[in-house]
């Protein structure tokens, strides 16, 4: 494989992409729960259109981070840092951001195509979401809360009846309240992940929540988010706005309990940049939010 291309694979992240089909899919398991028709063209796209969506933002982030100096910073993990895939070829750069682009083009594609099929609305949830892909990395990341908000919304609020609308022509409360749960559990691994690089960000001025609240404290958010997804699920079906094999995902809630008290009970150490009580976290949270949407999406589809 060539030098440029493995750099370009690396750089979108392919372990974490994983999680744009599994926000889709959402959609399409909350048509089959509601009993709506969708062609299996259609929710291929729409999964394919997620896919490139994801890797387009994480190869953009990847260009900007290196290109800002933020990779020369940043201690690395295997869930934060980056990939490490340009400051070891900067030579790649260029192709890099060709892929964001080709990414981001191919998104374009299939949103036309959706626009076609399904009508003028489609045009709002494209131009939201360019608007996310573009403006994340140099200029959401200067805004706290916008920063904390906009993956959740992207991958959550935007995706899902995005797709469903897509898919279906139309949107429903099942649509809308399963977007909360991604909403919520997308946003706290961002502000997670943010934890390692607090220094690295503030000095290319990076201005989130994990710079302003501490690393002790932005923990405490996550833990809260968490518990706020998973509220998601009792307090929708009472509404009527979830079936009842929703609550599937609840078989996830004893590692997200896990994961909230070690956030909350944070060592005072990692304010200190010691990463070795944060790291466990990290990895119990991804899997948490993989397990969660992967438990939902089998407990709408069970419904349909």
């Amino acid at each position: 494989m060539p030098a440029a291309l493995r750099a370009c694979l690396r750089s979108s992240r392919p372990n974490f992409l994983i999680l744009a089909p599994l926000c889709a899919g959402l959609a399409i398991a909350a048509a089959w729960a509601d009993g709506q028709a969708f062609a299996t063209l259609d929710a291929l796209l729409v999964l394919l259109g997620a896919l490139l969506a994801h890797a387009a933002v994480n190869l953009f982030n990847e260009h900007h981070d290196f290109h800002s100096g933020l990779d020369e910073l940043t201690e690395r993990t295997p869930f934060s840092g980056g990939s490490g895939s340009l400051p070891e070829r900067p030579e790649a750069a260029p192709a890099v951001l060709m892929a964001a682009w080709g990414c981001l083009v191919g998104v374009m594609l299939i949103g036309v195509w959706f626009l076609w099929r399904a009508g003028p609305v489609m045009l709002l949830y494209g131009l939201v979401g360019l608007a996310l892909v573009v403006a994340y990395t140099g200029w959401l990341t200067r805004r706290p809360w916008l920063c904390l908000l906009a993956p959740g919304v992207g991958f959550g609020l935007l995706m899902v009846p995005g797709a469903y609308q897509a898919l279906t022509g139309t949107l429903t409360a099942t649509a809308v309240t399963a977007a909360l749960v991604p909403t919520l559990l997308v946003s706290a691994l961002l502000l997670i992940n943010q934890l390692p690089d607090i220094d690295a960000d503030r000095r290319v001025g990076r201005d989130h929540l994990a710079i302003r609240l501490g690393p002790r404290r932005a923990a405490r958010l996550v833990a809260v988010l968490l518990g706020l997804a998973f509220a998601v699920v009792p307090v929708a079906w009472w509404m009527g706005a979830l079936p009842g094999t929703a609550w599937l995902m609840w078989l996830a809630l004893p590692a997200a309990a896990w994961l909230a008290h070690g956030l909350w009970c944070l060592p005072a150490e990692v304010a200190q940049g010691e990463l070795a009580p944060l790291l466990p976290l990290m990895g119990l949270n991804v899997a948490t939010l993989l397990g969660s949407l992967a438990l939902l999406n089998v407990g709408l589809f069970l419904a349909g």
